[in-house]
């Protein structure tokens, strides 16, 4: 009898613990994506979630994701390999587009087709992407101008509409092609400061704008920034489109702001916005949603959860997000897998995967001074709260004044790399952080495979960064301080891990990359 007691609770603990674990793994951790997805426009088709997001001077740019649950997310294609062409898109003559690109756009879906708009205040142009089939991409441009600054794309029956501006909304009416706005539909000004409900101390005017229709009434998202207080979200609505519009603040907790609604098929609203977090850059948030007298009401008690009764996140790598990558392909494979995107413009003369086997070939075209200046750069994004990446490159046939290696890009950035001088090679470690360029001394290399690793800490905002190179890929040694990574707004975005090989002298070598390995630890 005493064995069957104790062998029942033993019994009843177990299922006790199982039950805990379920429940723990049925709540998911805010931030939902703890990497720079910023500016997040999404929708719901059936049981499934698409989402586009900023990635200004990144090429290819727009990425297009994919949920079933809100909380986990995979690439599915970008809207466009190159935006345009010219200097500063291209990295050229002294130009660049850092910061600038494509911002913020919107995504939608009307009479069968997805629409997914953005614009640049590097071109002034407007886009408007569509296609009928979000899943395999084949995105069909049109633009126009001028660059409509934040707008939100709506459709209402057979017309479209963009509303736009920062402080003072607009709407214009789109030409039934989309290739332009409508000019026999006077602009109106529906809303004359959009920043008002959140006071009148200056800061960011109302800008971000998102329009949805629910239950015949129209809710327009904005994002203000009120002098010595923090992102705020404000919200309009009317029973008309073109107003009156009333407003008030939905939600004022951790400067998370910017972005809208989505339903669930069960029903359940959430507001999905961003948070800007040091040098990871701007990371998603989903906060629920209830409503009260025909307004959203954003958060707990006007606070952000930190834990949601969603699905438990599998992970950034799991997600493809980010993504581990030897270099081997396949005849039929894509050169590069959507997790990488190139700084600004590639030369795709001067890059290749299938050269040699196993390998991604980075070859010198032009000469540079700088990391920040140097073409045809592969990055990934770092991630929270913790990211590692490593990779080997084989370095025979580099040249003289050839720097190659692995870095952490943006404007204050680190690298460490081999530089090559009257023919010998020395490992180096750059330093950026203070915005001076500051180098080790160089250590001589006399070998030409080399292995680099960099470690990133954004815990708590923590936001430092380990460089390490080894010999033989087992034994590891730091070079240099730990680097201080700081987000800054010329670039606007957060730390990426990043693949270069740049001449300083004359051009004509590449190095051979065997792989890029990211962890989460």
């Amino acid at each position: 009898m005493l064995f069957q007691i104790r062998y029942f609770c033993l019994l009843f603990l177990f299922l006790l613990n199982c039950y805990q674990a379920n429940a723990q793994q049925s709540n998911v951790v805010n931030p939902v994506i703890f990497a720079d997805v910023p500016d997040a426009s999404v929708i719901r088709v059936g049981d499934t979630y698409y989402m586009s997001s900023t990635t200004m001077h990144m090429s290819p740019g727009l990425p297009i994701m994919k949920s079933k649950d809100l909380v986990n997310w995979t690439m599915l294609n970008y809207a466009y390999n190159s935006l345009d062409g010219g200097d500063k898109m291209d990295l050229a003559n002294g130009k660049n587009a850092y910061g600038n690109g494509t911002w913020a756009s919107s995504l939608r879906y009307h009479n069968g087709i997805f629409y997914v708009s953005t614009f640049s205040q590097t071109t002034g142009k407007t886009y408007i992407f569509q296609t009928k089939d979000i899943e395999k991409g084949n995105w069909q441009m049109k633009s126009f101008r001028p660059s409509l600054h934040d707008h939100s794309l709506y459709f209402e029956n057979d017309k479209a509409y963009m509303i736009y501006g920062s402080g003072k909304i607009k709407l214009v009416q789109l030409k039934s092609d989309l290739s332009g706005i409508d000019t026999s539909f006077p602009e109106q000004v529906i809303i004359e400061n959009a920043s008002t409900p959140s006071g009148k101390n200056g800061g960011l005017p109302a800008e971000g704008s998102q329009l949805f229709k629910i239950n015949n009434k129209y809710y327009l998202f904005n994002i203000s920034w009120p002098m010595g207080s923090m992102r705020t979200v404000i919200v309009h609505r009317a029973e008309n489109l073109f107003g009156p519009y009333e407003g008030k603040v939905a939600l004022q907790d951790l400067g998370v702001a910017q972005g809208g609604l989505v339903n669930t098929p069960e029903g359940n609203w959430f507001a999905y916005l961003f948070r800007d977090f040091g040098a990871v850059g701007r990371i998603p948030y989903l906060v629920p949603v209830t409503w009260k007298n025909e307004w959203p009401v954003l958060g707990i008690d006007g606070k952000i959860p930190q834990t949601l009764d969603l699905p438990i996140h599998k992970g950034m790598i799991a997600s493809a997000i980010v993504a581990s990558d030897d270099f081997n392909r396949k005849p039929n494979d894509p050169d590069l897998p959507l997790a990488w995107q190139w700084n600004h413009n590639p030369d795709n003369s001067l890059w290749s995967v299938r050269k040699r086997k196993g390998y991604l070939r980075l070859a010198t075209g032009r000469i540079d001074t700088s990391f920040l200046t140097a073409r045809n750069t592969l990055t990934q994004r770092t991630f929270g709260p913790f990211s590692s990446a490593n990779t080997a490159m084989d370095l025979s046939k580099m040249k003289d004044g050839d720097f190659a290696g692995l870095g952490l890009l943006q404007k204050n950035f680190g690298q460490i790399g081999v530089r090559v001088h009257n023919g010998s090679k020395a490992i180096i470690f750059v330093d950026a952080a203070t915005g001076s360029i500051n180098e080790t001394a160089p250590i001589a290399l006399k070998q030409d495979r080399i292995y680099f690793k960099v470690v990133c800490n954004f815990e708590n905002r923590k936001d430092t960064a380990q460089f390490y190179y080894s010999l033989d890929g087992k034994n590891w040694n730091s070079i240099g301080k730990s680097l201080k990574m700081t987000y800054t707004i010329p670039h606007f975005m957060g730390y990426r891990f990043a693949l270069f090989n740049y001449a300083t002298q004359q051009i004509g070598g590449y190095v051979d990359v065997d792989y890029l390995h990211v962890s989460e630890k």
